[in-house]
């Protein structure tokens, strides 16, 4: 079986390579494709064609996806967490450094300079751009994913202070982090102590806007505010109330509005945090594996709005159900499927929300008796999306 995808944004083409030979990228049925994988195309107010089943962003940030609309629709959304983690910690780091000696601005000085005396007047000025080593400093980490346990690690290779702030840390990822990180328990204490604030969660409701009035009211003055996040997550109002104030000395952000443009105290990069050859081959070539074994095998790793769910196919044929979270759902199924005639071989039910995902793998190798139970899911109450996958 040949499986169709559509690319926006320029997918790396090596990475599109990780789909292999039963995929037709970009072809004739593009316009109805199994599959979307992109980078930044906004997805929001799309009308999505009745085949597509999958999603994938490549890269962490799904906010140009409408997930709510995909999920009702059976369309499994995936991202690629941890492909350009390496480019935006280098990013955060180098905005470190940049805020600590004011680097931009010295070059832009120094290129105002003319005339032969040009070594004396560097001389003469170069005291106004004097900055301070992190070394000995203390940087605040809000989010300790793939991203922020990096920026950690490395900021306490580099000398800092390092205090940590994630109350969904995962085992995995504690078990990486230094010895030397401290881990606050309130977010307060990464506001109260750190020289250098950097966050890295995503934008919900529970986070947005958390650099507000009050967490400004608690910093000490003089706090660099590093944003490679998302740009939601810090009030604008509150950030220039703090820079008046003295209590930012810069706020330094890879996500720019007008309003944030031309300031003093602020720096703004054009969103290039993740945007590096070998960042965005990571992501491309993550997506496509992703996508290769949703298809191909109905595993969901990495999915946004569905739980993660594998299992080995050993029989004929699996079919694979996305159905609404409701009671005794997974009995309905198990019925149907004896009341087909048919044996259960395996079968795993993972929920998510008002969702969940169903995997039935069939003692059957008849396809047609296959098809006419796929058939009959179709017609059943709170079943959203079937398919059939052959081993």
């Amino acid at each position: 079986m040949v499986y169709t995808v559509k690319t926006y944004n320029n997918i790396n083409k090596i990475g599109l390579r990780e789909l292999g030979n039963g995929f037709q990228i970009d072809g004739d049925h593009k316009e109805n494709p199994d599959a979307y994988i992109i980078r930044s195309e906004n997805l929001h107010g799309v009308t999505f064609p009745d085949q597509l089943k999958a999603i994938a962003r490549a890269g962490a940030g799904t906010n140009n996806i409408p997930i709510e609309a995909a999920t009702a629709q059976g369309i499994v959304v995936f991202n690629t967490p941890g492909a350009n983690a390496n480019a935006v910690k280098e990013a955060v780091l180098a905005a470190t450094l940049l805020s600590a000696r004011d680097y931009i601005a010295a070059n832009e000085w120094i290129n105002t300079l003319t005339g032969a005396d040009v070594p004396k007047q560097v001389e003469a000025g170069k005291k106004q751009f004097a900055g301070s080593e992190i070394a000995g400093k203390t940087i605040g980490v809000i989010g300790l994913g793939a991203i922020g346990a990096r920026i950690a690690n490395d900021a306490v290779r580099l000398g800092m202070n390092v205090i940590g702030y994630d109350p969904y840390v995962s085992v995995e990822t504690a078990w990486g982090l230094n010895r030397a990180i401290v881990r606050a328990t309130d977010i307060q204490e990464i506001f109260k102590k750190s020289d250098y604030i950097t966050i890295h969660v995503p934008l919900t409701d529970e986070t947005r806007e958390t650099f507000n009035h009050d967490a400004f009211d608690v910093m000490e003055k003089d706090v660099t505010i590093i944003n490679f996040a998302r740009g939601e997550l810090v009030n604008q109002a509150a950030l220039f109330d703090a820079i008046e104030a003295g209590v930012v000395k810069r706020y330094i952000t890879d996500f720019g509005t007008e309003d944030l443009l031309n300031q003093e105290k602020i720096t703004v990069l054009p969103h290039v945090g993740g945007s590096t050859e070998e960042a965005e081959l990571n992501c491309a070539i993550m997506a496509g594996q992703t996508i290769r074994r949703f298809m191909e095998t109905g595993e969901i790793i990495n999915a946004i709005n569905f739980p993660n769910v594998k299992q080995a196919l050993t029989t004929p044929f699996r079919i694979t159900l996305i159905n609404r979270n409701v009671p005794n759902i997974v009995a309905r199924i198990s019925t149907r499927v004896s009341d087909a005639g048919i044996n259960i071989s395996n079968i795993i039910n993972r929920s998510k929300g008002d969702y969940a995902y169903t995997l039935i793998d069939l003692d059957e190798a008849d396809l047609t008796r296959v098809q006419a139970l796929a058939a009959d899911f179709e017609t059943a109450e709170n079943i959203v999306k079937v398919r059939i996958i052959k081993k």
